[in-house]
């Protein structure tokens, strides 16, 4: 049988490709005897709404069943954050996701999430991985008679999650301020926490289909037209929020329909828990994020690490130490008073209360921000390009090949996981193979938006030549 590998954040595969039924057992055998190992009695489980997700869920149940791990598991859709509360909410030892998060719809996976209520740690997921049979697994009990025999039980994550946001967050002052939300759950299992709270948000994309309509569900611009087009299209909407499928992650837009992306919210974020709520704490972000966070936790004197590429490395010091805020680019934010793992829809909660308890807009936050740090702009291209293409470009920058791209000279080079050329204090370009997908990643800074795309542009001719 071909072997299984976790990525970036768990395993991913094409449904009935490599994302079968006896994978799954034999990705849930391994996880199971690793979590019997140290001694855990309990797990988590909770599937998105990609196809499947019920299928594989009661697949797995049924393997922690037959090694006498009780199962906790939810009925419907859940989000990860709402798996990763629930691990902590029930004291359980561990939980798992049945989901592909952002991919194509094409994909499912497998997330393992620790009683602490984030990823689980690089060296544990190892463990699992380097116990994965090489045969086909047959679980000594059914999803039915776990049921009957009290190995599996349902439990409600989303109300968990919900009360847990209630108490939380100023949500009469929210509703007093005004703000109209446009929401786009991308067909994801963050739809009914916003339907449930602010139903009188504008609604795209808030109902059950796994298809995604052919759109990978990730929250990014170019996903995002319908949604930034509506707001652009009316002045009753204060901001716009989307999540990807799984709503670990989060997209934003400001009242004019411009995009507001994870750069930018990270910033926001330490102006409100620092200078407006008194928090203090660690700043940690991943290699890809803006230098801008360093500036703004240098201005308020607090500490910043950054990391590599994966939530997971920010959870594994979230648990040890007082951090404040952590975040990657794709979209991925924590907080501090919440699990260590990252959560859209408790982002643009955080986002909203800001603006409701300022009377600001997005914009005069981010304007704010910009007087500290200075103004900037981010994207990304995603090259869709042969694994001998991508290797031959990993290996020139390994070997340095690249002084310049286009017009920018390089001046200084990181590589702490991927490869960050410099151009000065404001422009750099970065390239990094993706962790969980088949393509070439291409991100750049710039004072403005039209010269970070210029960057890219010069970077692609340069590397694809």
């Amino acid at each position: 049988m071909q072997s299984i590998k976790f990525g970036t954040d768990g395993w991913r595969a094409i449904i009935a490709d490599d994302y079968t039924v006896a994978n799954v057992l034999r990705v849930s055998e391994a996880t199971a005897i690793w979590l019997r190992n140290q001694g855990g009695k309990k797990v988590v489980i909770g599937h998105d709404c990609r196809f499947g997700g019920e299928m594989f869920l009661q697949q797995a149940a049924s393997v922690f069943a037959s090694h006498g791990i009780q199962a906790l598991v939810a009925k419907n859709f859940v989000s990860t954050p709402m798996v990763s509360f629930g691990v902590v909410k029930t004291g359980s030892d561990l939980g798992i996701v049945i989901t592909a998060s952002h991919n194509p719809p094409s994909y499912n996976g497998f997330k393992l999430k620790s009683s602490f209520g984030g990823p689980t740690i690089p060296s544990d997921i190892a463990a699992v991985e380097s116990l994965i049979p090489d045969n086909e697994i047959s679980p000594s009990i059914n999803f039915e008679n776990a049921i009957e025999q009290g190995l599996v039980s349902y439990v409600e994550l989303e109300k968990m999650y919900i009360d847990h946001i209630k108490g939380n967050f100023d949500l009469v002052a929210i509703q007093q301020s005004g703000l109209k939300m446009a929401y786009d759950g991308m067909y994801g299992a963050g739809q009914n926490v916003i339907k449930t709270l602010f139903a009188n948000s504008l609604l795209l994309h808030c109902e059950y289909n796994p298809s995604f309509m052919g759109q990978a569900p990730e929250p990014i611009h170019r996903n995002l037209l319908q949604l930034s087009n509506a707001i652009r299209s009316s002045s009753a909407y204060a901001f716009g929020l989307a999540n990807d499928g799984d709503a670990d992650r989060i997209g934003m837009y400001d009242s004019d329909g411009n995009f507001v992306d994870s750069h930018h919210l990270l910033l926001l974020l330490l102006l409100y828990l620092h200078k407006y709520k008194g928090l203090s704490g660690e700043v940690i972000i991943t290699f890809s994020v803006t230098d801008k966070m360093k500036k703004l936790a240098e201005i308020f004197g607090l500490p910043c690490t950054t990391t590599k590429i994966g939530f997971k490395y920010i959870a594994e010091i979230m648990i040890t130490r007082d951090v404040l805020v952590g975040g990657e680019e794709s979209g991925g934010l924590a907080v501090k008073g919440h699990i260590p793992e990252r959560d859209g829809i408790w982002v643009g909660l955080m986002i909203m209360e800001f603006m409701a308890k300022t009377g600001k807009s997005l914009k005069e936050l981010i304007q704010e921000v910009y007087d500290l740090v200075g103004p900037f702009a981010t994207d990304r291209y995603d090259l869709h390009i042969t694994e001998t293409k991508k290797s031959e470009v990993i290996s020139a920058c390994q070997q340095k090949l690249y002084q310049k791209f286009g017009t920018y000279p390089v001046v200084q080079t990181e590589n702490l996981d991927g490869f960050k050329f410099y151009f000065d204090a404001d422009r750099w370009v970065m390239i990094r193979p993706s962790g969980t997908e088949p393509v070439l990643r291409v991100y750049s800074q710039a004072p403005n938006h039209a010269e970070a795309i210029e960057i890219l542009e010069q970077t692609k001719e340069a590397i694809l030549a």
